[in-house]
């Protein structure tokens, strides 16, 4: 090649290299712009606390109460919810409570805008004897919107589901939604955001597998609900689940939580607390 040729080639090259910096910058810039946006439409109409639907549901049932605790983010905790009875959690006990024909303990954990990397504290304020028959965990949707990489979220998912099992309890893990759903998010975040979320909960599947967890796919079970009829699964920010929605999404999970409570209850494995 001779030397003309070859600073022809680099300054080529050097051009491309500058293009696709200045695009991948543009890009950055749109996406930035969209996610105020996302973040002016949505606001904070809901608040950020949860109702607190913790307590024994149906206590006149036969029995010693089954321990359930919930873990997780502002979905898990119920946000968006109108009554204690239409949280996640509390319908998830009334469920439980009507498949086993006993008592439901309910202790919540999760909390509003929490990220995987909060689970390890939801569980450090757990009591050192406290020993779950069953856990449900969902997390995620906020580290899609903060950027948290994969690896690092599932290894947090991975660690509290171990802890879990230590403690003797059946893991039951919904995963990420499919954020796609969100209206408020203009495109082309939203498309970038669903395909995120979507990489998210494989990743979930795989390592609540690993981990000794019963995963189920929100995605594939309720998420053509939300994007179909968004006015009747959302809740009035438009980002979190409604009362339905919650119906929904807690009809997806019990089959799962139903067997993790009968295996619980079954195995009767003395806890291996440390």
């Amino acid at each position: 090649m001779s030397r003309s040729s070859l600073v022809a080639g680099v300054g080529v090259g050097l051009g491309l290299g500058v293009a696709t910096v200045a695009l991948a910058a543009g890009i950055r810039a749109v996406l930035t712009r969209q996610a105020a946006v996302a973040r002016r439409r949505i606001g904070k109409p809901l608040g950020e606390d949860s109702l607190d639907a913790d307590r024994v549901w149906r206590r006149r049932l036969d029995g010693r109460p089954l321990e359930l605790l919930v873990l997780g983010d502002s979905v898990a905790a119920g946000l968006g919810a109108l009554r204690r009875k239409e949280t996640l959690g509390g319908r998830l006990a009334k469920g439980l409570a009507r498949g086993t024909g006993r008592p439901v303990d309910l202790r919540t954990g999760a909390v509003v805008g929490a990220e995987s990397s909060d689970l390890a504290v939801q569980l450090d304020g757990l009591s050192a004897d406290y020993a779950p028959h069953v856990a449900v965990i969902i997390v995620g949707g906020n580290d899609v919107t903060h950027r948290v990489p994969v690896a690092v979220s599932t290894q947090h998912l991975r660690d509290a589901i171990l802890r879990l099992r230590q403690r003797g309890a059946e893991v039951v893990v919904g995963t990420c939604p499919d954020l796609g759903a969100l209206r408020p998010v203009p495109q082309p975040l939203r498309r970038l955001i669903s395909s995120m979320s979507r990489r998210l909960a494989a990743a979930q599947t795989e390592a609540a597998r690993a981990a000794g967890a019963r995963p189920v796919d929100l995605r594939r079970a309720v998420g053509a609900l939300f994007f179909d009829d968004p006015d009747a699964m959302f809740s009035m920010d438009r980002f979190h689940p409604s009362p339905l929605g919650y119906r929904r999404t807690a009809e997806a999970l019990l089959p799962d939580v139903q067997r993790a409570a009968e295996a619980a209850l079954s195995s009767r494995r003395p806890s291996t607390i440390r």
